[in-house]
């Protein structure tokens, strides 16, 4: 049993919502991303006043916590804190590499390597197997002919993230590639915050930071 409040501004789409026992009973979206902060108290406002629920009837709140959006990753991680802070509810931080590498666990491929765009010919990056397991850590990479050749010469990658289309053609060609535009959604936020929620798996509020990857500097990752 357990009622999670979700939040994810870590990319382009900002994304909020409430779960009861997996199941999501209220969500929101908002596709601006300049717009994440003014849009994300609002929202989860509504949803409390749309389900009847009290913030303080929730069990936690998970937030996808990096590597993506600096801004974006400071303003939900701020949010997520400030509940949990007031409420002394468990924080769950979720790694938006493995986020988007679940729609795809179990599936015919050997190798998933979601992929951010990080400005330039920059991405981050990590490589899972079909179980969900991280082969290789995330990290900030460019891209080059030779990105992924170990995973490649290895078996069949699927690619998949808002960095695809920047990719060599020569990766995206190759015989063992396989690309992916489906994006993952609030459910598998909900999937993974339950399963971390129900091994008690949870962040440490006084330490909590984003996952960057990598400093920020000036025209690097808005």
């Amino acid at each position: 049993m357990n009622l999670l409040l979700h939040i994810n501004t870590a990319l382009e789409t900002a994304m909020t919502g409430i779960s009861r026992d997996n199941v999501i009973i209220a969500s929101r979206e908002n596709a601006s991303q300049k717009d994440h902060a003014s849009f994300l108290q609002p929202a989860i406002s509504e949803m409390a006043r749309e389900t009847g629920i009290k913030l303080d009837d929730l069990d936690g709140v998970t937030v996808v916590n990096g590597p993506g959006s600096y801004t974006g990753l400071r303003v939900g991680l701020s949010a997520a804190k400030g509940i949990c802070f007031s409420l002394r509810k468990p924080l769950i931080t979720i790694s938006t590499l493995e986020w988007m590498a679940l729609p795809f666990k179990d599936n015919s491929y050997d190798y998933i390597c979601p992929v951010i765009d990080a400005r330039r010919m920059e991405v981050f990056t990590a490589t899972y197997d079909r179980k969900l397991q991280c082969v290789s850590p995330p990290s900030a990479l460019i891209l080059n002919e030779d990105s992924f050749a170990e995973w490649l010469e290895k078996g069949i990658v699927l690619f998949t993230g808002n960095a695809v289309m920047k990719m060599p053609e020569t990766l995206t060609s190759h015989a063992n590639a396989r690309i992916s535009k489906n994006e993952s959604s609030l459910a598998e936020q909900v999937r993974l915050g339950a399963l971390a929620y129900d091994r008690k798996e949870y962040a440490d509020l006084a330490y909590a930071e984003p996952f960057y990857i990598k400093p920020f500097f000036s025209g690097h990752m808005a």
